[in-house]
């Protein structure tokens, strides 16, 4: 049931019109599609919508993310419908709580919401002897200490959400303790959301007429007919999306890190410098929008350095063992989130460490053998070079070498024009012998 308050504190309800501004949530809830959200609102509220409608289908997403946009819908002073649709779709963990804070909460059939337990996916903490100790009322829910100030955290969050809008707050708590999840039809039954429609134009069919109070105003909707006016992405939202992603964000960083080395090998000419500090930037601007566990984000530029130094003074393989494991470790931790789709995929950590032990045995290879090679400089250089005799002589004369003359002596004849070819060098005398 909704919760209204006494007639006597409410203002004369007035009749909500306009056009109906709709905002797509769809994928993992995370900083673009919070600037999304909350950015649509804005524009709504300024472009005189009467109603704003989100239609979600999502798993859930980061913590952060999903309560800058409850901020912007508990701000809101334009009705927020959360519509989850189309059929099929979801409103999992972080979507439940942004369900549960709209003022008006809609499923499209065959769609389902809950499972909103806060998990930890990380690297595990230390046992402690108070972590032991668990209550009979806590189940399951949590066996660490840290993991039952998140659920209790959770559960109070969600509980005020619903006693705000007039929700089942039973029912909001046990998706965050037993990560209870419910159809659209089950929903609508235990009043945890509103309204059931097939498709918009039916949601706004059973939205018109509907009383909502809003920052303690009473307004009646006024749905029936209202044109719809969909905010799509824009091209920085979008970009936001791309750069956001961690495995690219892993990508960008290795290419930064091959960029640069590749300028060290090879100065003067610019483009790998250029490209890896471009990348390297990108990936840092991703990375400032995330949940970046430090001690992660540590051993992967630790990682990313011992690499670079062993292409760059070849170690026989110890800074590039130590690189690779402390990259591997690193990017496991690096992103602290529950939310599977922000953090980086153990497949491509794995791919990258190959490719590099792979660049980095090809260098190691190449050093060892130059090592080997004798040192050959200065007028040495010369030997095996071959040139052409400047002029006619039996044992001593003048050859061309590389276009520069030089004194040279002989065992066979040669004449001007002849192909030489130097076989020693004596001081700045050469030693040559004609090739046949």
């Amino acid at each position: 049931m909704l919760l209204l308050l006494p007639a006597a504190a409410l203002p004369q309800a007035g009749i909500n019109t306009g056009f109906v501004q709709v905002l797509t949530l769809d994928g993992a809830i995370g900083p673009a599609i919070s600037t999304y959200i909350q950015t649509g609102i804005t524009r709504a509220a300024d472009s005189g919508a009467s109603l704003i409608v989100i239609q979600m289908d999502t798993p859930g997403g980061l913590d952060t993310a999903m309560r800058d946009i409850i901020q912007g819908i508990l701000d809101s002073d334009v009705p927020v419908v959360t519509y989850v649709s189309p059929q099929g779709a979801r409103a999992a963990s972080a979507g439940t709580y942004i369900l549960y804070a709209s003022h008006v909460a809609a499923m499209a059939p065959a769609t389902t919401l809950g499972a909103a337990t806060p998990v930890q996916i990380g690297m595990p903490s230390l046992p402690t002897a108070g972590d032991e100790e668990q209550s009979e009322d806590q189940g399951n829910a949590g066996t660490t200490a840290m993991e039952r100030k998140m659920i209790n955290d959770a559960r109070a969050y969600i509980r005020g959400l619903a006693e705000r809008n007039g929700r089942n707050a039973f029912w909001a708590e046990s998706a965050v303790t037993d990560a209870a999840a419910l159809s659209a039809e089950e929903a609508l039954a235990e009043n945890v959301v509103d309204i059931v429609a097939e498709d918009l134009n039916n949601l706004l069919v059973q939205l018109h007429g509907r009383e909502l109070v809003i920052r303690g105003n009473a307004i009646t909707l006024d749905t029936a007919g209202s044109p719809l006016q969909f905010h799509e992405m824009d091209w920085r939202m979008k970009m936001l999306t791309v750069l956001t992603n961690p495995s690219l964000i892993l990508i960008l960083g290795m290419i930064g890190l091959y960029g640069l080395v590749i300028e060290f090998y090879y100065p003067g000419f610019g483009f790998g410098g250029v490209v890896g500090i471009i990348c390297l930037l990108l990936a840092g601007y991703g990375l400032q929008l995330l949940p970046v566990n430090y001690a992660g984000l540590a051993l992967v530029v630790l990682g990313l350095v011992l690499m670079g130094a062993e292409a760059l003074m070849p170690s026989f393989g110890i800074l590039g063992i130590g690189g690779i494991i402390a990259f591997l470790v690193g990017g496991v931790m690096l992103i602290d989130t529950q939310t599977e789709i922000f953090r980086i995929s153990l497949p491509l950590l794995i791919a990258v460490a190959t490719f590099t032990a792979i660049l980095l045995a090809i260098t190691l290879r190449m050093f060892m053998r130059i090592k080997k090679t004798e040192t050959v400089s200065g007028i040495q250089t010369l030997v095996g070079l071959i040139g052409t005799s400047a002029d006619n002589f039996a044992t001593e004369g003048t050859v061309k070498i590389q276009g520069e003359l030089w004194h040279a002596s002989t065992n066979t004849p040669l004449q001007h024009g002849d192909r030489v070819k130097v076989t020693a060098v004596d001081g700045l005398n050469l030693q040559v012998t004609k090739i046949q």
